[in-house]
C-alpha cells in the first residue's frame, strides 16, 4: 500500500473539533497552545467553544483548521512513532489545507504557518467588499461545461472563474456577485442537478484576489521555506513539488488560481497511491477522493478513536 496524507480546507470547520484530541493528548495540546501564542489570541477557546459565527470568519477557521490537523499530525508522530518520510509517498491540501501539508512535512514552522494563514484569511477578506464577490457550487456538469458557462457569465467587465475542481460534477465558481449569479442561472438552465450560491465571505480563487497575492508575496518573502521532507502535490500544478522557491511562488499563485484537486487526486492516484489519510476535520476530502477514483481508498483522522485505528493499520 502507498499513502498520501491529505489536508482539509475551508468548509470543514465545525464549533468543538479537536476539542477531544486537546483532551487526551499533551501533545495535541502543545500545538493549539503554540498557536495561540503565535497569533497573540485565543483561538482554541474559540475552535472548542464558538460563537460559529466567529469561527466561520475566514481569519479565524484557516489557522483554527490548520490547528486541527498539525494537532492530529503530533499525536500521530509521538504516540504512534509514525514518520512521515518513511508512512507516505506524498501530501496535498485543498486550499488553505496545503500550508498545512507543508508544515506536516517541515516546509514551515507551526507559529509561521498559523501566521501566515491568519493574514492570508485577512488578506482575502480585504481584497473585494462585502456583498461584491461571491462563490457557487455547481453540481453534475463536468468541468469544461462549467468553464464555458463562467466564461459566458463574464460580461461587462465581471469576473467568473472556476475557482475550485473538486471532483467529477463538482466545479466552484467565483468572482463578481452579478456573473456567479448569472453562472448559477445558465448552469441550471444547462441542466445541472444543483447550482447554489455559497455562504462564503469572499470570492476566492479568482483573479479579484489579486490583492491577497500580493500581500501573501510580502509575508511568503520573509518567511523561511525548507524543502518538504516528501513531495507536496500543489493546487496550482497538480504535480510534486520539492523546491523552496518555487513553493513560495506556487502559494502566491494559489491565492488567484484554481484548486486542482481532481487532477491533484488522479495525479497522486497514477503514480501508485492507493491510500489516502484525510488528517484533521471532518470528512468532505474523503467523499471528494472516492467521486474521482472508487479505488482509492480513504480514510479520516481527527479523533483519538480514528487516530487509534490507523496507526494499528500503518503498524500492521
Amino acid at each position: 500500500m502507498t499513502y498520501a496524507f491529505i489536508f482539509p480546507g475551508q468548509g470543514s470547520q465545525s464549533v468543538g473539533m479537536g476539542k477531544d484530541l486537546y483532551d487526551s493528548f499533551a501533545e495535541a495540546r502543545d500545538v493549539f497552545e503554540e498557536i495561540d501564542d503565535a497569533l497573540n489570541q485565543k483561538l482554541s477557546q474559540l475552535i472548542f467553544e464558538g460563537p460559529e459565527s466567529d469561527l466561520n470568519l475566514t481569519e479565524n477557521t484557516q489557522p483554527a483548521l490548520m490547528a486541527v490537523s498539525m494537532a492530529t499530525m503530533a499525536v500521530l508522530k509521538r504516540q504512534g512513532g509514525i514518520n512521515l518520510a518513511e508512512h507516505c509517498a506524498f501530501v496535498a491540501g485543498h486550499s488553505l489545507g496545503e500550508y498545512s501539508a507543508l508544515t506536516a512535512a517541515g516546509s514551515f514552522t507551526l507559529a509561521d504557518t498559523a501566521k501566515l494563514l491568519k493574514l492570508r484569511g485577512q488578506a482575502m477578506q480585504k481584497a473585494v467588499p462585502v456583498g461584491q464577490g461571491a462563490m457557487a457550487a455547481i453540481l453534475g456538469l463536468e468541468f469544461d461545461a462549467v468553464e464555458a458557462i463562467a466564461a459566458q457569465a463574464s460580461a461587462n467587465g465581471e469576473v467568473c472563474a472556476a475557482a475550485n475542481d473538486n471532483s467529477p460534477g463538482q466545479v466552484v465558481v467565483s468572482g463578481h456577485k452579478e456573473a456567479v449569479e448569472r453562472a448559477v442561472a445558465l448552469a441550471t438552465e444547462q441542466g445541472a442537478k444543483r447550482a447554489v450560491l455559497l455562504p462564503v465571505s469572499a470570492p476566492f480563487h479568482c483573479s479579484l484576489m489579486a490583492p491577497a497575492a500580493e500581500a501573501m508575496h510580502e509575508a511568503l518573502a520573509q518567511t523561511p521555506v525548507q524543502a518538504p521532507c516528501v513531495p507536496v502535490v500543489s493546487n496550482v500544478t497538480a504535480n510534486k513539488e520539492n523546491d523552496p522557491d518555487r513553493i513560495r511562488d506556487l502559494l502566491v499563485q494559489q491565492v488567484t488560481s484554481m484548486v486542482r484537486w481532481r487532477e491533484s487526486v488522479l495525479w497522486m492516484a497514477g503514480q501508485g497511491v492507493t491510500e489516502m489519510v484525510e488528517i484533521g476535520a471532518g470528512k468532505v476530502l474523503s467523499g471528494l477522493v472516492r467521486r474521482i477514483d472508487k479505488t482509492v481508498n480513504c480514510d479520516s483522522v481527527g479523533t483519538p478513536e480514528t487516530l487509534e485505528a490507523l496507526i494499528k493499520k500503518l503498524k500492521g
